[in-house]
């Protein structure tokens, strides 16, 4: 968030969206495949390059799988038969790269050759030769630091460059990134149904999947209009989001020349030095700023009576004496209509470690709870957990459609700090005990707020 002149805040739209996107989401849940994955052997499914290393195997089992998956939906969402890659599949060791391991042209065609050195730390599709190669010493580092599924989920994503390459290039990096993002998406929730053959899926690593898409953001604050550009976290999960709920319908249709996007630029040097971060008293102060205004004007156009904002309180690492408190770092207390944070243990650490949109994120949750209870809505189930933070989506929302630059303008990245968050802390049952969420599900809660509104919130009496 960055800081401006106060004025009188403009009036937020009851149900405002973001026009651009509007479709259904429903958080999903994956479940492992039918039966046990079988390997895919080396002849049924050449790699040039590969070796007997695990990681070759689980690459080549996902590509195989990532095959099967198109040649059954390509040709009902495209018109046309599936075509196999004319150039096939490249694996490079960059850390000790075997030059007789490959062909004259090295990896690709004469009309492209690559050297086998230039795939290090990289996985890619190449349009000319029809080829996708990877660099097995960053998909062995991937799996490492963000679980094994992300290894399938960057052949999936390559994949996709290659069906582009059959229907068209949108020639804008940041819409063909996304989309290939989603049908990665489209093809885990495949795999989730039991239909691959060669790998599955566990749910808890959806989690880790969406983690591992900060890594391959593109950097707060870089220009989305590059054409290297790969979008923003929050660009990159919504997409994968996209195709996991909806599958190739939307993955198809969805990525035109009006996409919007939430990635940015920073205006100046100085919010690029600062990410954007508001000092922590004034974000504080934006935050309990603007919540009563956008629920003073959109909790009566849906409920028919007058809301009356809560209280918001920090503590210090012991919460008040309220039921449902013990042992929490945030939370709400209908007898006092007091919001509670923890500054010590919560809301400092998620400030200093992710950024204010982070703070704005942990607020906004139990804030969402006492709207909740002022509507005569459940606050301590799932139900109340999932629509809290679709709430808290929605809420961010108006910040990024500007009912809000009255108070502050918000910053690029800010919107993927409440994805950080969300993974980093809502999974935490001091945050939201007796979870029955993973990390994913939230995330795709936040999701469905952020694009469709409070209506999409379980606000159901």
């Amino acid at each position: 968030m960055r800081s401006v002149l106060r004025r009188a805040v403009p009036a937020v739209l009851v149900g405002l969206l973001l026009t651009a996107c509007s479709t259904e989401v429903v958080a999903g849940q994956a479940s492992p495949g039918a039966g046990e994955p079988v390997d895919v052997t080396a002849d049924e499914f050449p790699i040039t390059g590969s070796t007997d290393e695990p990681i070759d195997q689980f690459a080549r089992n996902a590509l195989a799988d990532v095959e099967t998956f198109w040649t059954e939906g390509y040709p009902e969402f495209f018109g046309e038969d599936y075509t196999p890659l004319e150039g096939g599949y490249f694996s490079v060791d960059a850390d000790a790269v075997d030059e007789s391991a490959y062909p004259e042209t090295g990896i690709g065609c004469e009309g492209s050759p690559t050297a086998p050195e230039d795939v290090a730390g990289n996985a890619f599709y190449d349009p000319t030769c029809d080829v996708i190669a990877y660099d097995r010493t960053l998909l062995e580092e991937l799996a490492g630091d963000y679980g094994r599924f992300l290894v399938p989920v960057v052949m999936a994503h390559e994949f996709g460059h290659a069906m582009q390459g059959r229907f068209g290039f949108a020639e804008r990096g940041i819409q063909d990134e996304t989309q290939a993002d989603c049908f990665a998406g489209a093809w885990t929730a495949w795999v989730a149904a039991g239909e691959a053959q060669h790998v599955s899926i566990r749910t808890p690593e959806l989690d880790d999947v969406i983690r591992g898409f900060l890594l391959l953001r593109d950097d707060v604050g870089s220009d989305p209009d590059d054409v290297q550009a790969h979008g923003s976290y929050f660009d990159r999960v919504s997409a994968f989001y996209e195709g996991f709920d909806g599958g190739l319908g939307p993955c198809r249709d969805a990525y035109g020349p009006d996409r919007l996007f939430t990635a940015a630029e920073f205006d100046d040097d100085r919010d690029s030095l600062n990410q954007g971060n508001a000092p922590f008293d004034q974000a504080v102060g934006f935050v309990s700023d603007t919540l009563p205004v956008f629920y003073g004007e959109v909790f009566p156009a849906a409920f028919g009576t007058d809301f009356e904002p809560p209280t918001i309180e920090g503590f210090q690492g012991t919460a008040p004496e309220c039921e449902g408190l013990e042992d929490r770092d945030l939370g709400y207390c209908a007898e006092d209509n007091t919001v509670y944070v923890d500054e010590t243990d919560l809301v400092t650490p998620a400030y200093d470690d992710i950024g204010d949109f982070a703070l704005t994120t942990a607020v906004s949750l139990p804030y969402s709870l006492a709207v909740r209870d002022q509507a005569g809505l459940s606050i301590d189930d799932g139900a109340a957990t999932r629509s809290a933070v679709c709430l808290t989506g929605w809420y961010q929302a108006q910040w990024f459609n500007g009912a809000f630059d009255d108070y502050a303008l918000i910053s690029p990245g800010d919107i993927d700090e409440a994805v950080q968050f969300l993974l980093t802390y809502g999974v935490d049952p001091q945050v939201f005990p007796n979870l029955d969420a993973s990390g994913f599900e939230l995330v795709g809660a936040f999701r469905t707020g952020f694009l469709q509104g409070g209506e999409a919130c379980e606000l159901e009496r």
